[in-house]
């Protein structure tokens, strides 16, 4: 997803008035920048309002290591509204009417009836937010394990372990802090919150 259409994204997903179950997943699609496959198959017993953390299996991801997913302030509001008008399914996002979970096509072709055919894919808003946190000065560190990728250089690997939990927390929150001002005023203005570490 260029970044210039975020705000224009934000603002037609507040709009949306389909299915509120799938604009809820888009929401939460953008604050955590999780892959859709780990989004679609998310169960409540990974859930921690309280805590707000999404502890993610490692059977459930790419790279097959547990990944730990900092939850804002509006991305608790956002699973507490999905828990709402929850039925009796483990999973957050059940599939209507079936066994199993939200489809593949669901939030995508959610967001060709807002219009974004061909210029925004679900996947795009991984992209997006680690160059706008890169941009921000957050460091590549604690972006890197937020989108749970894999050290590439395997001496690194091989001894740092580090989860960056306290930096993620600040960071996602500032992220989605940021998603709002951007829905609110249509710039997108990369503020530096600058390094710490």
């Amino acid at each position: 997803m260029p970044r210039e259409v975020l705000p224009e994204f934000l603002r037609a997903l507040s709009a949306y008035d389909g299915v509120v179950r799938t604009r809820l997943a888009l929401r939460l699609a953008v604050l955590t920048f999780v892959r859709t496959t780990e989004l679609r198959a998310a169960r409540w017993d990974e859930v921690d309002l309280e805590a707000a953390e999404w502890r993610i299996p490692a059977e459930r991801l790419k790279m097959r290591a547990p990944h730990i997913v900092p939850l804002s302030r509006q991305a608790v509001e956002t699973i507490a509204e999905l828990r709402s008008i929850a039925g009796r399914s483990d999973y957050v996002f059940p599939s209507p009417g079936a066994e199993g979970y939200m489809s593949n096509n669901t939030m995508l072709f959610a967001m060709y009836r807002m219009g974004f055919h061909g210029r925004a894919t679900v996947h795009g808003f991984r992209a997006v937010a680690s160059t706008l946190l890169n941009e921000m000065g957050f460091h590549p560190d604690w972006i890197k394990r937020q989108l749970a990728h894999d050290e590439r250089n395997k001496v690194r690997a091989a001894y740092n372990h580090a989860q960056y939990l306290s930096e993620r927390r600040r960071m996602m929150q500032q992220w989605a802090d940021y998603l709002d001002d951007l829905a609110e005023d249509g710039k997108v203005i990369v503020h530096q919150f600058g390094r710490t570490a």
